[in-house]
Parts: C-alpha cells; structure tokens; sequence
C-alpha cells in the first residue's frame, strides 16, 4: 500500500467502531480526531466529505465480518457442517458483536433507510451476498445428496437471513441474547426438518 492508502486504512480501523456504536449521524469530526490523533485537516485530506469516510467504514466493518464467517464455513467439510458453521459462528460471537455496536449491516440499514441513500446498495451487496453464500452450500448439498433434491435454495436463505438479522436486532435491542439464540435454533430445526435428508 502506499502511504496514502495506509493513511486511510489506519483512520478507517481507528473509527470503525465509532461509526458502528454511534451512527452516522451522531459520530462527530472531535470523534475521529480524537481516535486517530489526527487533525480535521488530516482526515478531510483523505476523503472527500463524511459521506465517504462512511462509505469506506461500512465496507470494512462489512467486509471484516464477511471474511470472519468465510474461514469458519472454510473449516467445515459438508455443506450440513457449512450450514452449521454460520449458526455457531453467531452463537460464539454475539459478545463482540455486541461490544462493537450490533450488526454492521444492520445498524447502517437503519440509518441508510431514510437518510442515507447513497449506503442502500452497498447494504443490498452485503445482505446479498450473505444470502448467495447459503445458497451456494444448499446447492452443494443438493448434488451430494446431503439435502433433498427438492429444496428451493433462495426460499430458505431469505428465511434465514430474516430470522438471524431480526434476531441480533432484537437481541441486541433487548440487551437479551436468548433472541438470537432462539432464531438460531429455529433455523437449526429447519435444516433438520426440511432440508436436510
């Protein structure tokens, strides 16, 4: 990387957080002055506006988060275990989720719904892609025979992303993780029921 693009990287690891616990909204220049030591000046010479410090936050956040639950679905050997993997990749997590503001995606869904267009597409990808990674392994598992040949993948990954983001909201909401675990269980019985063989 070059100096700038390490200069960059360093201020977007610094406020990452920040953006994630306090919103766009509320996360202040004093915010990330004070977390990167670095000056008004510094920071705006490295992005354009705040828009697109925002940008570059939520797509690392986004993209950390995505490589963390990659290299545990990478350490799994059927697409059941791949399955599983994502459930305890949650249930084992929550705590730093948590601690780190909630969810990424959702948190800067909420915000982007009505005051933030210019953040939908990115959180549209990440959602999407979330999805298209249960699908790939519901589809593996189809053509080995692991899960019935009648399974419509892109039906059960849409319920599963709806039950684990409404889960980690309202557990996060709620200051109660039994919300996520429950939606972790239900989708659980549902591989079980009707997914798997």
């Amino acid at each position: 990387m070059s100096k700038a693009e390490k200069t960059r990287q360093f201020i977007i690891d610094k406020i990452a957080t920040i953006f994630n616990k306090k919103g766009y909204a509320a996360t202040s220049i004093a915010d990330m002055t004070g977390a990167t030591g670095l000056t008004k000046g510094s920071i705006y010479g490295n992005f354009e506006n705040k828009d697109a410090i925002a940008l570059a936050v939520f797509k690392h956040n986004a993209r950390s988060l995505s490589t963390l639950l990659a290299r545990r679905i990478s350490l799994a050997e059927t697409s059941y275990a791949k399955l599983n993997a994502i459930l305890d990749f949650y249930r084992n997590n929550w705590k730093v989720f948590f601690a780190n503001g909630g969810c990424p995606i959702i948190n800067t869904a909420t915000e982007a719904d009505d005051q933030l267009p210019f953040l939908m597409i990115p959180v549209q990808n990440s959602l999407n892609e979330w999805a298209n990674k249960v699908i790939e392994i519901i589809e593996a598992g189809k053509k080995t025979g692991e899960f019935k040949a009648t399974v419509k993948p892109e039906k059960y990954a849409q319920e599963f992303l709806i039950l684990l983001e409404g889960g980690l909201l309202l557990a996060k909401t709620m200051n109660n993780e039994q919300y996520l675990f429950k939606a972790l269980d239900r989708i659980l019985r549902i591989i079980k029921e009707e997914i798997r063989h």
